[in-house]
């Protein structure tokens, strides 16, 4: 009999009915993608995990390097001219496995060190050790480069890090893979990860990029500013206070002396601010 085949499974003409449905919508923009693309999920076409993966890969179109960059204070580099007892325990505590070398200064980048090409000196190799005949070539991008540009040059290229330059040409920040593939995916941690958690990273010119899911506490305490924590624990949670609405990638509002600009964000909470430090005449 026909009807011992039944199941309570939706067949394919089910879903694809569902998806024909919601791709009937007019759709002239990124921000009415996501949307469509959230009614999809909504009417149970899309899981959560699905969404966000495709939203990540959709906003990398509209954000660029010096969003997520590691800033030039943060960047760990070794000295080209460096004895081999200096190199080891800079990469033992940094814990990194790429390295930008220097020549004279901090703006003078001569390549990539892997950290895996110190292991003739860590096993006590005595062969002479030219730093410089290891160094892996450099890959710079400027600030303003598109995050989606730059993941399909590290496809291409098989490069995993880019040092990022400024506007004169000097070391700006550096940029990895897999900071922009967090972006799409969410965090990836490794086995050096550390357990506490970072949520404020300085950035150039009196910017920082911060997690919404900073405590009040500890926005206060790194800002010296005073936000009351009685009606909210999170700083995300009082700069979508003031919004009024979920706002979109790149919205902004000034709170105080601060002006929080939305970097991610999905359909239910704000993801990662920047944030800027006005002078007190100017707030």
């Amino acid at each position: 009999m026909n009807d011992s085949n039944a199941t309570n499974e939706p067949g394919p003409s089910s879903w694809i009915g569902k998806l024909r449905e919601v791709f009937t919508e007019q759709v002239s923009d990124i921000g009415d993608l996501i949307a469509v693309l959230r009614k999809a999920q909504r009417n149970n076409i899309l899981d959560g995990d699905d969404l966000s993966i495709i939203e990540g890969a959709l906003k990398i179109r509209e954000m660029q390097v010096r969003d997520i960059m590691i800033p030039r204070s943060q960047v760990v580099t070794v000295r080209a001219d460096a004895a081999p007892q200096e190199i080891l325990p800079v990469v033992i505590e940094a814990q990194h496995s790429r390295f930008p070398v220097i020549g004279d200064g901090l703006d003078e980048v001569l390549g990539i060190l892997l950290a895996k090409d110190l292991l003739p000196l860590a096993l006590k190799d005595d062969r002479p050790f030219d730093l410089k005949q290891v160094l892996r070539p450099v890959t710079f991008v400027p600030e303003s480069k598109r995050l989606d540009v730059l993941l399909k040059e590290f496809r291409e290229t098989h490069n995993h890090m880019a040092i990022v330059i400024d506007e004169y040409g000097d070391l700006a920040g550096l940029c990895t893979i897999e900071d922009v593939l967090e972006q799409i995916v969410g965090d990836i941690e490794d086995e050096h990860d550390s357990d506490d958690e970072v949520f404020i990273k300085p950035l150039e010119n009196n910017n920082f990029t911060v997690k919404a899911l900073t405590p009040i506490e500890a926005f206060n305490e790194f800002f010296r500013s005073q936000f009351s924590e009685d009606e909210f624990d999170t700083i995300g949670g009082l700069v979508l206070s003031h919004f009024g609405h979920i706002p979109h990638h790149e919205e902004a509002v000034n709170i105080g002396p601060y002006r929080f600009v939305v970097l991610d964000a999905d359909d239910r909470q704000i993801l990662l601010l920047q944030v800027s430090v006005n002078p007190p005449n100017e707030a």
